[in-house]
């Protein structure tokens, strides 16, 4: 399988995509991640996630309406995909998709992709505005509720375009979880949730005698994003430690400032710093919530063995989900 993109100048994209094991396979491709197929289709919408009048686009409404029951895709074990900040971050959890689901010789996971620049900006503006908050210490930050009604239409697509699952591979778009997830007719994975229950199957013990079992969250906004992991570990029985004060003023926050002055260097020492303060506290392993941080780290540093990725456990459940809805042939 390879990666094969097209430059297209649409306001958003959607991504139908059918990957099957029968394909002629490229070993000299470096990263290989995705395969899109001829009968893959690319969807012109505008900015309001509306299709285009299908005479300009022939991949529009008469696309949907000619598949069996209006939906573009059928199959039981359809994913729908919610893309979020990064397009780096949703491309790296689909490629954990195919690779992980056709590992043993598998057909890929039939998956419907929703990538919008316009709400990657949107949650872009409210991580900067939490972020400015939080380094000027804030404490009565209120959140934009803009990204609600755009997350809520892309899931809301994805339902009408076959998706019999949906997931949202990006830590800030949870922060609306609750709302966007209300009434969805299909599956709904939690990142939260994933990470609980894989921690809680590890059977993992705690390091101090007598103690609650511990996990670590290290977020770049640790006010917003770590509250909604907080909240799911706890239901699973852990206790969860969130940086102090002290480490988010004198590490996490020069880190992300670091980060964003393209000092990675710096970055990636201040991460460290911040994930030794919480291993000191006795935490079983620290979920690193951001996948900024996450890349920060090389993959043979001996940190990362204490870590663990959320995206890792959501295309994990993903696959599972799948397996499990699957209809045997």
């Amino acid at each position: 399988m390879t990666i094969a993109f097209q430059s297209w100048n649409y306001p958003s994209v959607h991504l139908f995509g059918y990957v099957n094991k029968h394909r002629s396979q490229y070993p000299n491709k470096k990263n290989p991640a995705l395969a899109i197929l001829p009968s893959s289709i690319l969807l012109q919408t505008d900015e309001s996630g509306n299709l285009l009048d299908s005479k300009k686009n022939p991949c529009s409404d008469s696309a949907i309406n000619s598949n069996s029951g209006g939906s573009l895709l059928s199959q039981d074990n359809t994913v729908g995909i919610i893309g979020g900040l990064s397009i780096n971050s949703t491309l790296s959890f689909l490629k954990k998709l195919v690779h992980w689901s056709t590992k043993d010789g598998e057909d890929c996971l039939p998956f419907v992709l929703c990538s919008d620049p316009v709400l990657s900006k949107e949650l872009l503006s409210q991580e900067r505005s939490s972020f400015a908050s939080l380094a000027s210490k804030n404490e009565h930050f209120q959140m934009d509720q803009t990204p609600l009604e755009n997350l809520s239409g892309k899931r809301a697509f994805l339902e009408n375009s076959g998706a019999r699952c949906i997931v949202m591979p990006c830590h800030l778009s949870h922060m609306w979880y609750d709302e966007v997830s209300r009434g969805c007719s299909v599956p709904f994975l939690h990142m939260g949730e994933c990470v609980g229950r894989e921690l809680k199957e590890a059977k993992l013990r705690p390091l101090e005698a007598g103690s609650p079992l511990r996990i670590g969250v290290l977020a770049s906004n640790a006010t917003l994003i770590a509250s909604f992991y907080q909240e799911k570990l706890q239901n699973e029985g852990f206790e969860v430690v969130l940086p102090d004060k002290a480490t988010i003023e004198h590490t996490i926050i020069p880190a992300v400032e670091a980060l964003n002055g393209k000092d990675s260097e710096g970055a990636r020492n201040l991460l460290r710093i911040a994930i030794q303060v919480l291993l000191v506290r006795a935490v079983n392993t620290v979920i690193l919530a951001s996948d900024d941080m996450r890349e920060l780290l090389p993959h043979d540093d001996p940190l990362l063995k204490k870590c663990v990725d959320p995206m890792d456990a959501l295309a994990r459940s993903t696959i599972k989900w799948a397996q499990s809805a699957r209809k045997p042939r």
